[in-house]
């Protein structure tokens, strides 16, 4: 979907229309950007950005307070549509989802007409845009997805395939992070076709478990498969900071973005967890973790905040610099049947009596 939250935003009052608007917490409140519209992202604004810097890149920016409920209504609704052409449907969000249409409820053998017809029946029945990404394997689909954003569709052919990896910036690779794109342009890694150049070996002694991923798909090669049935094990974020920190409530103040970070994940997998982990990285590269397991699933950020706060006691955070903080949440209840229980009742003076 273009710009999910903010789009339903846009739909429903359309005072909103064409001005740049930023779905999430306000600047007071420390909040962060679930979403951001087209009109905002011209601004260089974008999700999990903090409200503060949000008004110093656009100070005409107008804050929405999101409306998770009805975000999840409208995914439903897309939902039932993809399911029309399919059961291979692999949701990664609200508003994301892979879908295997190899063989599919229309008989229809292009998965081109397919994409179509869906963005027109989301169009119809949402009155929102979405755009599509056909390719043979889910690394390619996912990055045609991103290119005619919004209200677009992109194929990439078996045969153009080698070809779009290799001009392709190295820091538009789905799954390659900020950190990771600084540290290949630093190796001189730049392009798909920088990446490609690198063997098996060297990618293993510099990126270690994850460069077999990379050397594959430098060579469009993803058999992952769409899975349905796909259960999420945790939701987490971590963030590196520009600078070493050492003072204690700076810490907090930047852990307090992270927590925000996570519980807006969170509630787009629909998702709460019981055990909460903190990860601290000094400025030595040393790294430490911290789990705490409660009784209850949470996905709230004061909650998560509260529990890494006092998880953060037990580190040398404040004492030692650290250069790194990460919050993440398992023990999830997206593998726990959440189908209300049934009351049961008895006829107790009938078996006291059979009993008899």
């Amino acid at each position: 979907m273009d710009a999910f939250f903010a789009s339903v935003e846009q739909r429903d009052h359309p005072e909103l229309r064409g001005k740049p608007i930023v779905v999430g917490g306000k600047p007071e409140d420390r909040g962060v950007v679930a979403a951001a519209s087209y009109e905002a992202r011209k601004f260089g604004i974008h999700s999990a950005m903090p409200a503060a810097r949000v008004m110093r890149l656009c100070p005409q920016a107008i804050f929405v307070k999101p409306r998770f409920n009805v975000y999840k209504e409208v995914s439903v609704q897309i939902r039932d549509i993809f399911l029309d052409y399919t059961s291979l449907v692999e949701p990664l969000s609200l508003d994301e989802a892979y879908l295997d249409v190899t063989d599919n409820n229309m008989d229809n053998p292009s998965a081109t007409l397919i994409a179509r017809d869906i963005r027109q029946k989301i169009k119809d029945k949402t009155n929102l845009t979405a755009s599509a990404g056909i390719a043979t394997n889910k690394f390619l689909a996912k990055m045609a997805s991103n290119i005619n954003k919004p209200d677009g569709i992109t194929v990439i052919t078996p045969e153009e395939a080698q070809g779009f990896i290799e001009q392709l910036p190295i820091g538009k690779f789905y799954g390659i992070g900020k950190a990771t794109e600084a540290k290949m342009h630093n190796l001189g890694i730049k392009t798909g076709a920088d990446l490609k150049a690198w063997s098996k070996m060297d990618l293993q002694q510099s990126f270690g478990k994850v460069s077999a991923f990379y050397y594959n798909i430098t060579r469009g090669i993803d058999d992952r498969e769409v899975k349905p049935n796909r259960i999420r094990k945790s939701v987490g974020a971590e963030n590196t900071f520009a600078e070493d920190i050492n003072d204690f409530e700076e810490i907090i103040i930047r852990m307090h973005e992270i927590a925000e970070k996570v519980s807006l994940r969170m509630i787009k997998a629909e998702a709460s967890g019981k055990t909460i982990t903190l990860k601290v990285r000094y400025d030595n590269f040393d790294s430490v973790t911290r789990s705490v397991t409660i009784q209850d699933f949470v996905n709230d950020p004061a909650t998560l905040l509260q529990l890494a706060s006092e998880l953060l006691k037990e580190t040398e955070a404040g004492e030692r610099k650290v250069r790194l903080l990460g919050i993440s949440v398992s023990n999830l209840n997206l593998n726990v049947d959440k189908t209300p229980g049934l009351q049961l009742s008895f006829d107790f003076k009938q078996d006291v009596n059979n009993l008899l």
